[in-house]
């Protein structure tokens, strides 16, 4: 069992940045890849970004390429998203998800996620 822990939400205004975290509980963090995604109110979970279990390499969805930047330390169990450049369209829970497939991660296929975070709480004001 993986316990997933976002923090780093909260409000900013349009143009500023945040950075999330998630701290996952396992020994075995480096044994799936890591990724975002996020829910805003009334639409559907929707992937935002992805990470291999080395770090080696990232995935994003395009509405954020060039702006959020997703990355991971192996030895602290951690998985960061910088968000820059927010906008209000980027209000959403955000949430933390665990995979051993990251190519389902990647396509939105979040009923395939190995294990989530309950989600942390982004509001982006105009």
């Amino acid at each position: 069992q993986v316990q997933l822990d976002e923090s780093g939400g909260g409000l900013v205004q349009a143009g500023g940045s945040l950075r999330l975290s998630c701290v996952a509980s396992a020994r075995t963090f480096s044994s799936y890849a890591m990724g975002w995604f996020r829910q805003a109110p009334g639409k559907g979970r929707e992937f935002v970004a992805a990470i291999t279990r080395s770090g080696g390499n990232t995935f994003y969805t395009d509405s954020v390429k060039g702006r959020f930047t997703c990355s991971r330390d192996n030895v602290k169990n951690t998985v960061y998203l910088q968000m820059n450049s927010l906008k209000p369209e980027d209000t959403a829970a955000y949430y933390c998800a665990a995979s051993t497939n990251i190519w389902r991660m990647t396509q939105g296929d979040y009923s395939g996620m190995d294990y989530w975070g309950k989600g942390t709480l982004v509001t982006v004001s105009s």
